[in-house]
Protein backbone atom coordinates (compact mmCIF):
# COMPACT_ATOMS: atom_id res chain seq x y z
CA UNK A 1 0.00 0.00 0.00
CA UNK A 2 2.36 2.48 0.82
CA UNK A 3 4.41 1.59 -2.49
CA UNK A 4 0.80 2.59 -4.04
CA UNK A 5 0.76 5.53 -2.59
CA UNK A 6 4.17 7.10 -3.64
CA UNK A 7 3.78 5.84 -6.78
CA UNK A 8 0.61 7.98 -6.92
CA UNK A 9 2.33 11.33 -5.71
CA UNK A 10 5.60 10.79 -7.83
CA UNK A 11 2.99 10.64 -11.08
CA UNK A 12 0.80 13.24 -9.78
CA UNK A 13 3.88 16.02 -9.33
CA UNK A 14 5.24 15.30 -12.19
CA UNK A 15 2.23 15.27 -14.33
CA UNK A 16 1.50 18.53 -13.24
CA UNK A 17 5.16 19.62 -13.76
CA UNK A 18 5.32 18.40 -17.12
CA UNK A 19 1.71 19.98 -18.28
CA UNK A 20 2.67 23.05 -17.07
CA UNK A 21 6.46 23.59 -17.59
CA UNK A 22 6.55 20.96 -20.39
CA UNK A 23 9.74 19.48 -19.06
CA UNK A 24 9.21 17.97 -15.27
CA UNK A 25 7.79 15.00 -15.91
CA UNK A 26 11.06 12.65 -16.50
CA UNK A 27 13.26 14.88 -14.38
CA UNK A 28 11.16 14.60 -11.31
CA UNK A 29 9.65 10.85 -11.98
CA UNK A 30 12.67 8.99 -12.79
CA UNK A 31 14.77 8.96 -9.83
CA UNK A 32 11.90 8.29 -7.65
CA UNK A 33 10.68 5.62 -10.17
CA UNK A 34 14.02 3.87 -9.72
CA UNK A 35 13.91 3.46 -6.09
CA UNK A 36 10.36 1.43 -6.99
CA UNK A 37 11.35 -0.45 -9.72
CA UNK A 38 14.34 -1.88 -11.76
CA UNK A 39 15.73 0.25 -14.03
CA UNK A 40 14.04 -0.97 -16.89
CA UNK A 41 10.57 -0.83 -15.77
CA UNK A 42 11.13 2.61 -14.08
CA UNK A 43 12.57 3.48 -17.58
CA UNK A 44 9.65 2.43 -19.80
CA UNK A 45 6.64 3.44 -17.45
CA UNK A 46 8.49 7.03 -17.42
CA UNK A 47 8.70 6.80 -21.50
CA UNK A 48 4.81 5.32 -21.33
CA UNK A 49 3.21 7.99 -19.01
CA UNK A 50 4.96 11.10 -21.17
CA UNK A 51 4.01 9.75 -24.45
CA UNK A 52 0.46 10.17 -23.05
CA UNK A 53 0.83 13.80 -21.94
CA UNK A 54 2.23 14.81 -24.98
CA UNK A 55 -0.54 13.46 -27.30
CA UNK A 56 -2.98 14.55 -24.94
CA UNK A 57 -1.15 18.04 -25.01
CA UNK A 58 -0.09 18.68 -28.64
CA UNK A 59 -3.37 20.25 -29.72
CA UNK A 60 -3.54 22.54 -27.44
CA UNK A 61 0.30 23.70 -27.30
CA UNK A 62 0.21 23.49 -31.37
CA UNK A 63 0.62 27.35 -32.08
CA UNK A 64 4.09 27.66 -29.78
CA UNK A 65 5.95 25.06 -31.66
CA UNK A 66 9.30 26.21 -33.27
CA UNK A 67 9.55 23.80 -36.32
CA UNK A 68 12.69 24.45 -37.38
CA UNK A 69 14.20 23.91 -33.93
CA UNK A 70 11.85 20.26 -33.41
CA UNK A 71 13.00 19.45 -36.73
CA UNK A 72 16.70 19.51 -35.72
CA UNK A 73 16.32 18.14 -32.06
CA UNK A 74 14.11 15.17 -34.22
CA UNK A 75 17.31 14.87 -36.64
CA UNK A 76 19.85 15.03 -34.07
CA UNK A 77 17.88 12.35 -31.80
CA UNK A 78 18.02 9.85 -34.85
CA UNK A 79 22.18 9.91 -33.86
CA UNK A 80 21.54 9.71 -29.95
CA UNK A 81 18.94 6.73 -29.86
CA UNK A 82 21.55 4.56 -30.27
CA UNK A 83 24.09 5.97 -28.53
CA UNK A 84 22.00 5.67 -25.74
CA UNK A 85 20.72 2.31 -25.82
CA UNK A 86 24.07 1.15 -26.36
CA UNK A 87 25.11 2.82 -22.65
CA UNK A 88 22.19 1.81 -21.10
CA UNK A 89 22.96 -2.55 -22.45
CA UNK A 90 26.72 -2.14 -21.65
CA UNK A 91 27.78 0.16 -19.15
CA UNK A 92 27.49 0.51 -15.38
CA UNK A 93 23.98 1.93 -14.44
CA UNK A 94 25.88 3.58 -11.48
CA UNK A 95 28.84 4.97 -13.20
CA UNK A 96 26.38 6.99 -16.55
CA UNK A 97 23.63 8.38 -13.42
CA UNK A 98 27.05 10.00 -11.51
CA UNK A 99 28.34 11.16 -14.77
CA UNK A 100 24.81 12.62 -15.54
CA UNK A 101 24.06 14.10 -12.01
CA UNK A 102 28.01 15.95 -12.06
CA UNK A 103 27.22 17.67 -15.68
CA UNK A 104 23.26 18.31 -14.85
CA UNK A 105 24.95 20.17 -11.44
CA UNK A 106 27.63 21.77 -13.08
CA UNK A 107 25.48 23.32 -16.44
CA UNK A 108 23.03 24.59 -13.65
CA UNK A 109 25.41 26.42 -11.98
CA UNK A 110 26.90 28.42 -15.04
CA UNK A 111 22.91 29.07 -15.89
CA UNK A 112 22.46 30.88 -12.01
CA UNK A 113 25.46 32.53 -13.06
CA UNK A 114 23.92 34.25 -15.97
CA UNK A 115 26.10 32.37 -18.08
CA UNK A 116 24.12 32.06 -21.66
CA UNK A 117 24.54 30.82 -25.07
CA UNK A 118 23.09 31.91 -28.58
CA UNK A 119 20.97 29.40 -30.35
CA UNK A 120 22.34 28.09 -33.81
CA UNK A 121 21.23 25.07 -36.15
CA UNK A 122 24.24 23.63 -35.33
CA UNK A 123 23.69 23.51 -31.68
CA UNK A 124 20.30 22.51 -32.02
CA UNK A 125 21.21 19.68 -33.62
CA UNK A 126 23.94 18.60 -30.86
CA UNK A 127 21.03 19.27 -28.41
CA UNK A 128 18.90 16.58 -30.08
CA UNK A 129 21.78 14.10 -30.49
CA UNK A 130 22.25 14.50 -25.80
CA UNK A 131 18.39 14.25 -25.77
CA UNK A 132 17.69 11.16 -27.59
CA UNK A 133 20.88 9.21 -26.02
CA UNK A 134 19.84 9.97 -22.11
CA UNK A 135 16.64 8.76 -23.23
CA UNK A 136 16.90 5.56 -24.10
CA UNK A 137 19.79 5.65 -21.26
CA UNK A 138 17.90 6.99 -18.35
CA UNK A 139 14.86 7.78 -19.74
CA UNK A 140 15.18 11.88 -19.25
CA UNK A 141 15.08 13.91 -22.70
CA UNK A 142 14.48 17.32 -20.32
CA UNK A 143 18.02 17.90 -19.27
CA UNK A 144 19.82 18.80 -22.33
CA UNK A 145 16.77 20.30 -23.77
CA UNK A 146 15.94 22.25 -21.16
CA UNK A 147 19.57 23.98 -20.27
CA UNK A 148 19.76 24.74 -23.58
CA UNK A 149 16.53 27.11 -24.35
CA UNK A 150 17.71 27.77 -20.29
CA UNK A 151 20.96 29.06 -21.39
CA UNK A 152 19.25 31.38 -24.35
CA UNK A 153 16.40 32.58 -22.76
CA UNK A 154 13.72 31.15 -24.87
CA UNK A 155 9.94 32.06 -23.85
CA UNK A 156 8.37 29.81 -21.49
CA UNK A 157 5.29 29.25 -24.00
CA UNK A 158 7.88 28.26 -26.68
CA UNK A 159 9.88 25.90 -24.90
CA UNK A 160 6.83 24.31 -23.74
CA UNK A 161 5.49 23.55 -26.86
CA UNK A 162 8.68 22.93 -28.59
CA UNK A 163 9.55 20.35 -25.90
CA UNK A 164 6.58 18.98 -25.71
CA UNK A 165 6.29 18.69 -29.58
CA UNK A 166 9.29 16.47 -29.34
CA UNK A 167 8.21 14.95 -26.66
CA UNK A 168 6.13 12.96 -28.51
CA UNK A 169 8.43 12.22 -31.02
CA UNK A 170 11.55 11.05 -28.86
CA UNK A 171 9.07 9.00 -26.10
CA UNK A 172 7.45 6.86 -29.04
CA UNK A 173 10.99 6.29 -30.61
CA UNK A 174 12.56 5.39 -27.42
CA UNK A 175 9.77 3.64 -26.12
CA UNK A 176 10.04 1.02 -29.15
CA UNK A 177 14.05 0.84 -28.83
CA UNK A 178 13.75 0.11 -25.10
CA UNK A 179 11.18 -2.45 -25.76
CA UNK A 180 12.84 -4.13 -28.55
CA UNK A 181 16.36 -4.38 -27.22
CA UNK A 182 15.81 -4.46 -23.28
CA UNK A 183 12.38 -5.90 -23.51
CA UNK A 184 9.47 -4.92 -21.55
CA UNK A 185 7.40 -6.90 -18.65
CA UNK A 186 2.90 -7.00 -17.64
CA UNK A 187 4.14 -4.96 -14.90
CA UNK A 188 4.91 -2.50 -16.78
CA UNK A 189 2.32 -1.72 -18.46
CA UNK A 190 -0.33 -2.26 -15.55
CA UNK A 191 1.22 0.20 -13.27
CA UNK A 192 1.30 2.65 -16.42
CA UNK A 193 -2.09 1.29 -16.25
CA UNK A 194 -2.96 2.46 -13.25
CA UNK A 195 -1.32 5.40 -13.32
CA UNK A 196 -3.82 7.07 -16.08
CA UNK A 197 -6.25 8.69 -13.48
CA UNK A 198 -3.89 10.24 -12.34
CA UNK A 199 -2.11 11.43 -15.06
CA UNK A 200 -5.41 12.98 -15.95
CA UNK A 201 -5.78 15.04 -13.07
CA UNK A 202 -2.28 16.08 -13.11
CA UNK A 203 -3.08 17.53 -16.70
CA UNK A 204 -5.56 19.65 -15.59
CA UNK A 205 -4.00 21.07 -12.33
CA UNK A 206 -0.95 21.19 -14.58
CA UNK A 207 -2.98 23.30 -17.34
CA UNK A 208 -4.57 25.85 -14.90
CA UNK A 209 -0.94 26.10 -13.06
CA UNK A 210 0.75 27.06 -16.38
CA UNK A 211 -1.77 30.51 -16.51
CA UNK A 212 -0.40 31.91 -13.55
CA UNK A 213 3.38 31.14 -13.76
CA UNK A 214 5.13 34.46 -14.58
CA UNK A 215 8.76 34.12 -16.92
CA UNK A 216 10.83 35.16 -13.83
CA UNK A 217 9.01 31.91 -11.70
CA UNK A 218 9.31 29.92 -14.58
CA UNK A 219 13.01 30.83 -14.63
CA UNK A 220 13.78 29.49 -11.16
CA UNK A 221 11.35 26.44 -11.28
CA UNK A 222 13.62 25.40 -13.97
CA UNK A 223 16.28 26.16 -11.64
CA UNK A 224 15.19 24.43 -8.75
CA UNK A 225 14.34 20.95 -10.56
CA UNK A 226 17.75 21.13 -12.55
CA UNK A 227 19.59 21.75 -8.85
CA UNK A 228 17.35 18.92 -7.39
CA UNK A 229 17.64 16.33 -9.85
CA UNK A 230 21.57 16.39 -10.09
CA UNK A 231 21.94 16.48 -6.36
CA UNK A 232 19.66 13.35 -5.93
CA UNK A 233 21.20 11.45 -8.69
CA UNK A 234 24.51 12.42 -7.24
CA UNK A 235 23.46 11.62 -3.70
CA UNK A 236 22.12 8.21 -4.91
CA UNK A 237 25.06 7.33 -6.24
CA UNK A 238 27.54 7.64 -3.93
CA UNK A 239 25.49 5.87 -0.66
Amino acid sequence: MDTIFLFSIIVLIASILQTSTGFGFSIMATPFLLLLFEPREAIQINLILSLIISISLIMKIKKDIDMGILKRFIIGSLVGLPIGISVFLMMDMKVLKLGVSVLILALTLLLILKFRIGQTSKRNLVVGVFSGAFTTSIGMPGPPILLYFSGTGTAKEKLRGTTLAFYLWIYFASLLVQVFFAGTSKEIWVSSAMALPIVIIGLVMGQFLFRWISQNLFRKLTYVLLLFTGIYLFVQQIQ
